[in-house]
């Protein structure tokens, strides 16, 4: 079949008085082509071809769906491309990818970087997710050379919750990093330049911890967060591949997320997630990178007991992240966790 415009052609030439051996010669088609046309006077018919069906057709409902139950936050098309592959997908990421574009299209934040050499320097920041009296936050620290992070849940910010925090990164990690980089923490830092340029007032109690434990504390220039870019980074992505995905899992059973639930899930989430994904920046796995800053790390010391403890006296005050739900009560009934468990491990 002969294209439109060639059609057109044919019949402008025919009225321009050229021959219809000529009309053939100078278009290069059959004679027999230019009398079917100037015949017929049609111009030819194209029918268009049934879209080709894409092997993500049959998850767009569910995609759509899982993305509204997260509204108005928004779910990575790394967690829903591992969502559908439980389901059955067998397609590529980049269709998933090209297909969530069309649904919301958002400029990522550029956060400036910088290297360290391995076990110098850990970055640490909360992350508030909910505030007044169902209050939930989560500590994050992570390693600024292999990128490796340690997440925990908890109901305040208090000096007490910090250092058993930096407690649990510490043992997580395997070692104790020179410096650990911060913002302007309360509950580290009192009064800027307080004896002098650079020489910061630190809370005594956390000052005590430090010393205690060998590091160094740092704290960023006023409104230069962006100088902890590893772990604000990292904190961009527990929230939009771990945090709004969990609540909106959660949401579908009619639940919450407590600080239980949170801690029980979290730890898979970095050991077989967060911390075994090639990194964008490094282009390697966090854990692998950490081998090699475990070897420049400081051991871990002994027990803290510092003054900051002693009113707690027979309470026990050094804890593991990772066993709190052993010795808590459940705030729901064990079907709700077992139903909750059963998408998790789908999901994972």
């Amino acid at each position: 079949m002969i294209q439109l415009e060639e059609s057109k052609m044919i019949h402008i030439l025919y009225k321009q008085g050229y021959s219809k051996k000529a009309i053939a010669r100078k278009l290069g088609m059959s004679i027999n082509t230019v009398r079917k046309y100037l015949k017929s006077g049609s111009e030819p018919y194209y029918k268009r071809r049934d879209k080709k069906p894409l092997k993500l057709d049959p998850y767009k409902a569910y995609i759509q769906k899982r993305l509204k139950d997260a509204t108005p936050h928004w779910v990575p098309a790394t967690v829903i491309y591992r969502e559908i592959k439980l389901f059955g997908y067998d397609g590529c990421s980049s269709q998933l990818r090209a297909y969530m574009h069309t649904l919301r299209s958002k400029k990522e934040e550029v956060i400036v970087r910088f290297e360290t050499e391995p076990g110098q320097q850990m970055q640490v920041d909360w992350a508030q997710f909910r505030r007044g009296k169902d209050r939930l936050s989560a500590f994050i620290a992570t390693m600024g050379y292999s990128r490796a992070s340690y997440v925990e849940f908890v109901s305040d910010e208090t000096l007490e919750t910090l250092i058993a925090c930096h407690k649990n990164a510490f043992e997580y990690f395997g070692g104790v990093p020179y410096t650990i980089l911060y913002d302007n923490m309360k509950t580290v830092i009192i009064e800027r330049n307080g004896y002098g340029p650079s020489q910061h007032r630190f809370q005594a109690g956390f000052w005590d911890f430090a010393k205690h434990t060998g590091f160094r504390p740092k704290v960023c220039q006023p409104y230069r967060a962006q100088t902890k870019g590893k772990v604000e980074r990292f904190i961009h992505y527990l929230k939009y591949s771990f945090y709004f995905p969990l609540v909106g899992q959660l949401k579908a059973l009619g639940l919450s997320l407590d600080k239980e639930t949170a801690n029980m899930h979290v730890l898979k989430w970095l050991n077989e997630i967060a911390n075994q994904r090639v990194h964008a920046t490094t282009g390697a796995i966090p854990f692998e990178r950490l081998l090699d800053e475990q070897a420049k790390l400081q051991p871990l010391s002994s027990t803290y007991s510092g003054k900051l403890f002693s009113h707690l006296e027979n309470k026990e005050v050094h804890y593991f992240a990772f066993q709190l739900l052993d010795n808590t009560a459940m705030q729901h009934e064990l079907s709700i966790y077992q139903k909750l468990l059963e998408r998790t491990e789908e999901a994972a």
